[in-house]
């Protein structure tokens, strides 16, 4: 991909871009909880020590590699291998610090999220080539979340890994099927 496409106004990659710049400006705009830490109001990422985690959880033990295998990390979020992967590949982006939704992120951890999605990326494009991707969250348990802390699911996908990819993630739903919608 080249940058003239990132830059194209239609481009997937450009839009999804736009839109996790403007959920962080939402955040800025729409402020904090009054009970959360002043750094993380301000937008700053907390101090290590403060960085909440459940002991209960599977991503706030990212450092036990029994339960993560890293692929890759920045300052907020690490990119692990799913542990029930869809296919080779398939790699969660997960916070560093417990949070649950993607709307509840800071502006400069949605930033952080995207650079590393871009990251894990060009990593399973070296190791996997694939033809194309996935990227999906399931947000609350109606969507289909069973792990109560976000991670963003980066599935690297081929020509012909499903008879009929057409729809894409909307054939999880009951209008799913893209021979309606003609």
């Amino acid at each position: 991909m080249t940058i003239a496409h990132l830059a194209s106004p239609k481009s997937p990659m450009r839009a999804l871009a736009v839109l996790l710049r403007d959920a962080g400006n939402w955040v800025a705009v729409l402020g904090r909880n009054a009970s959360m830490p002043a750094a993380e109001q301000a937008g700053r990422a907390p101090l290590p020590s403060a960085v909440s985690k459940d002991a209960s959880c599977l991503f706030c033990r990212q450092d036990d590699p029994a339960a993560n295998k890293l692929l890759c990390q920045n300052d907020s979020f690490f990119a692990r291998l799913d542990n029930f992967p869809a296919t080779a590949g398939h790699v969660e982006v997960v916070p560093k610090r417990h949070v649950v939704s993607f709307f509840d992120l800071m502006g400069h951890e949605v930033a952080d999220a995207y650079a590393l999605l871009q990251t894990a990326r060009k990593l399973l494009d070296r190791e996997h080539d694939p033809d194309g991707y996935t990227i999906g969250i399931n947000e609350g348990s109606a969507a289909g979340r069973s792990v109560d802390h976000l991670h963003i699911h980066l599935i690297p996908r081929r020509t012909g890994d499903v008879p009929d990819p057409r729809g894409g993630i909307r054939r999880c739903l009951p209008n799913g099927n893209p021979d309606l919608w003609y």
